[in-house]
Formats: C-alpha cells, sequence, structure tokens
C-alpha cells in the first residue's frame, strides 16, 4: 500500500484550515472594530462620528462577525480588504515606503487576508455551508440538486 502523496493529503484539509482562517480573520477584525468603537481590550473609545477611525471601527466589528460567522463572507471580505487599503494608504504610507517603516503591517496583513477569502470563499464550518444558497436548510439524506419524486 502507498502512501499518498503529502499534497494530496494537505488538500484533503483545504476547506477545513480555510474556514478556521476566516474565523481567525473575523474575530481579530472584530476586536479591533469592538476596541476602537466601544474601548475595550486597552483601547480607549473613539468619538462617535468621528471621521475616518469611528466608521472604519463599526465596519471592522460588523464585518469582521459576518466573517467570523461565515455570513456573506465574500461580501464582507471585500469591503474589510477595501477598508484596510485605504488605512494604509492614508494613514501609513506617508510615513514610510515598507509596512514595518510605517506601521502598516496589521492593516496590510488584514488587507490581504480578506482579499485572499474575496476569492476563496468561506471554506468549511461556516453558517453559509451549514445553509442552503438561498438560506434554506439543505434536505436531510439527499443531494440538493437531486429532484424529488
Amino acid at each position: 500500500m502507498t502512501t499518498p502523496p503529502l499534497s494530496d493529503r494537505l488538500t484533503t484539509h483545504q476547506p477545513l484550515v480555510l474556514g478556521l482562517f476566516r474565523m481567525v480573520l473575523g474575530l481579530l477584525f472584530a476586536s479591533e472594530g469592538a476596541a476602537t468603537v466601544f474601548g475595550v481590550l486597552g483601547r480607549k473609545a473613539g468619538p462617535v462620528g468621528d471621521w475616518p477611525f469611528w466608521y472604519a471601527g463599526v465596519i471592522e466589528l460588523a464585518c469582521g462577525v459576518l466573517v467570523l460567522l461565515g455570513v456573506a463572507t465574500r461580501s464582507a471580505a471585500f469591503l474589510s480588504s477595501g477598508v484596510m487599503a485605504f488605512a494604509y494608504f492614508t494613514e501609513h504610507q506617508p510615513d514610510g515606503l515598507f509596512p514595518l517603516q510605517n506601521g502598516g503591517l496589521s492593516p496590510a496583513l488584514f488587507c490581504w487576508g480578506f482579499l485572499l477569502l474575496v476569492f476563496s470563499g468561506p471554506g468549511a464550518l461556516s453558517l453559509a455551508a451549514l445553509m442552503g444558497r438561498e438560506g434554506e436548510p439543505r434536505p436531510a439524506g439527499r443531494e440538493a440538486t437531486e429532484p424529488s419524486r
């Protein structure tokens, strides 16, 4: 008996690892938003309505929760990636070319991580995977594409 190549074994776990990546990224992003909006986790809350920081915090919190749960993942990830690109280029890029120089490592990593989710989808362990595409639960015991007789 031969053992399948390592790449084949890793590929079989890809949806699960992608789902875990999505959940961790969403949790970290939501915690950034909660810290900005509510002043938790050792950070002072930003003034309500303060442009762009307070609004970015609301987007971070809302989109982070959506990504964490795996609901509207691609849309939330697209918006999140754009917000982080905006944050990087307006707040960090003027201070230096590279993220290590300008303190923009977190926005850069969030931006690219969310862009990955835009193209890869939520992976496993998402509410979208538990529900049908229209939000209807999948029928138990038969494929969703199989016509009923």
